[in-house]
């Protein structure tokens, strides 16, 4: 599929004409709400109940189409290294100094990190799926390898600067409650007391609430961190250099203001040339304080001595500093990246329990899929990746392009 070319189409259905339309690309845009607006989320509790019953076995349990954004979690990842508005891998490739090429390696690994809304998920991939973009000189390709656990794996290529990336991703789901630490910390910290005549703060109603009605409650789970496992490798191939980074954790906070960040350490290294880059990716405190919401802070390394300091925010700027005499140098704007990337408007999806049937039909037909591969014994082989390693300590896998495809 060409982006640049292949915006929508007209399909038959039953005498009626219906519009298939690309969604928007994850971007700076989606928070102001005008590219995609989630439903409600008394719709989506109200959704959410309708599908659970009394003794309901919650391992088939699957997730109301209303809480979906209107894509595969394939073209999610894939949007990351396709939708960009600058073309900042070239500008890794072109780099006249392996510093230079570094930096920029740096800058495009901050790049992929996009804004996520709250509430709402993209589809599930099932076992097999794939997804292809090509743009400019740029071809990107992605396959479901593993459905337990999921495994997503992508190979892209740019034929004309010489650049080969190979990633892997693997999320761990954690769940993390709140304890009775942190009701006392967030009761202290607000007012809620009416008697002196103080306004109730809806943090203090909140924490008031659990400290002396609650006790249950302590340990409710009030965030998901979702660990995301997995090779990433970067071949600047006429340079002879290969990076390596991971990429930072994903928290889902339900409590007390619910948001969805980035968090966690980063490392970039390059083999070759011994440089790397140490990157810490903060968020809000759990008071929902936003002094560190989205920054960054990290360094750049040479022979383990600090060479440069980074700076900044990952949805706004970031700056690094020349440790030897103080310079100052932006290598990021997001609003230049990852902003303002428009296509075709999505569509308001009037039945959902059309939607929901739809969903249905898939899983139902991949469990039976499963059902028949294990009767007879045979194993999935993906079309474009083999296993290179698995490593059971820590699950994490490795996926290496090898492309078996053969229709």
């Amino acid at each position: 599929m060409n982006t640049n070319q292949v915006n929508q189409g007209t399909i038959e259905n039953g005498g009626e004409d219906s519009v298939a339309v690309l969604t928007p690309p994850l971007s700076l845009d989606c928070e102001s709400g005008t590219d995609y607006r989630a439903p409600n989320l008394l719709h989506r509790i109200l959704a959410l109940l309708k599908n659970v019953r009394p003794g309901s076995d919650l391992t088939r349990f699957s997730l109301p189409p209303i809480f979906n954004i209107p894509k595969s979690q394939l073209q999610c990842y894939g949007e990351s290294v396709y939708c960009v508005n600058s073309d900042m891998l070239t500008k890794c490739a072109n780099g006249e100094t392996p510093l230079e090429r570094f930096i920029s390696v740096v800058a495009w690994t901050i790049s992929t990190l996009r804004p996520l809304m709250f509430g709402v998920a993209p589809y599930n991939p099932i076992l097999g799926e794939t997804h292809h973009v090509s743009r400019g000189n740029l071809n990107v390709l992605l396959e479901q390898v593993s459905h337990h656990p999921p495994v997503t794996a992508l190979h892209a290529t740019n034929e004309k600067d010489k650049i080969e990336m190979t990633w892997c991703q693997y999320a761990i789901p954690k769940f993390y409650g709140i304890n009775k630490d942190s009701i006392v910390l967030l009761v202290k910290h607000t007012p809620y007391s009416l008697g002196r005549g103080q306004r109730w703060d809806i943090l203090g109603l909140f924490g008031f609430f659990l400290y002396n009605y609650a006790a249950p409650l302590y340990h409710i789970g009030t965030s998901i961190e979702t660990q995301v496992l997995g090779k990433r490798q970067l071949k600047l191939l006429n340079n002879g250099e290969t990076y390596v980074m991971n990429s930072p954790n994903l928290v889902i906070k339900f409590l007390p203001v619910p948001d969805v960040e980035w968090l966690g350490n980063v490392t970039v290294r390059c083999q070759e040339t011994g440089l790397e880059a140490e990157l810490c990716f903060k968020g809000t405190s759990f008071l929902g304080r936003r002094g560190n919401y989205r920054s960054i802070k990290g360094k750049i390394l040479s022979s383990m001595k600090t060479i440069y300091e980074i700076s900044g925010h990952w949805d706004r700027t970031v700056t690094i500093k020349d440790i030897s005499n103080g310079k100052m140098t932006v290598i990021y704007r997001a609003k230049d990246v990852i902003s303002a990337m428009k296509t075709p408007v999505v569509k308001d999806v009037k039945s959902w329990d059309k939607a929901k049937d739809s969903k249905t039909a898939i899983e139902d037909k991949e469990r039976e899929l499963v059902r028949n591969r294990i009767s007879k014994g045979e194993a999935w082989v993906p079309n474009h990746f083999v296993l290179s390693n698995c490593k059971q300590e820590t699950g994490e896998w490795e996926w290496e392009w090898e492309d078996l495809d053969v229709s």
